[in-house]
């Protein structure tokens, strides 16, 4: 056994910027942006405040971290999955909504996008980081699918934009479903198998009879 007041474990340093990102996700995710503290961030990943100070000078550029090394990561593996799809675009929609969904069902994200759409008012600069990071890359690489589709004559003349937009959207209502609603005793949403009963019914309304036949 360490002696008393020593931890059980030394960590390396290059580990301890991901375990702030980790217990940061946490604090925001519970707190918000306002009401969270470093000295909380720092207190849930075992280290103090003054290491923290060693990694981060603010709590925006915690936040920033979180994008970057949180979450941005899985924006990565949904345009990895756009840009290496050699399948027609119905098979590629119903990958891409069984990857968004697990992603969406089982990471902390949500809890981050409640926080980001709650204090945008007060804290603009939290909703421009995130959406030119993640909301801007991943709609403008569903819309360029889209639109490429439509070129092939897979899907119905349109705004691919709009479209994309109506995509992802029943998504992110389960999301702030889940961290709203759910914690006072609503029904939780499946939301993998919404955003699959949502593609099904989205390609019915939008291909075309070689889109089908693809």
């Amino acid at each position: 056994m360490p002696p008393a007041g020593q931890p059980k474990f030394k960590r390396r340093k290059a580990d301890r910027p991901d375990e702030i990102v980790a217990a940061a996700i946490e604090v925001f995710s519970e707190k918000g942006f306002a009401a969270a503290r470093l000295d909380d961030i720092a207190a849930r990943a075992g280290i103090s405040k003054g290491a923290l100070y060693l990694y981060f000078a603010t709590k925006e550029d915690i936040f920033r971290a979180v994008i970057e090394q949180g979450v941005a990561p899985n924006l990565g593996l949904v345009q990895a999955a756009i840009a290496a799809h050699g399948r027609s675009f119905p098979d590629l929609l119903r990958a891409l909504a069984a990857i968004i969904s697990s992603l969406a069902a089982a990471s902390p994200v949500g809890g981050i996008i409640k926080m980001v759409i709650g204090e945008s008012r007060n804290f603009p600069e939290l909703a421009r980081a995130w959406h030119d990071s993640l909301v801007a890359p991943a709609l403008g690489a569903m819309t360029a699918a889209i639109a490429q589709a439509q070129a092939r004559g897979e899907l119905r003349p349109g705004d691919p934009r709009q479209y994309a937009v109506s995509l992802v959207s029943p998504m992110l209502l389960g999301v702030i479903w889940r961290e709203t609603f759910v914690p006072v005793g609503a029904e939780p949403l499946d939301i993998p198998s919404l955003a699959q009963q949502h593609v099904e019914l989205w390609l019915r309304g939008m291909l075309t009879q070689a889109g089908a036949d693809a």
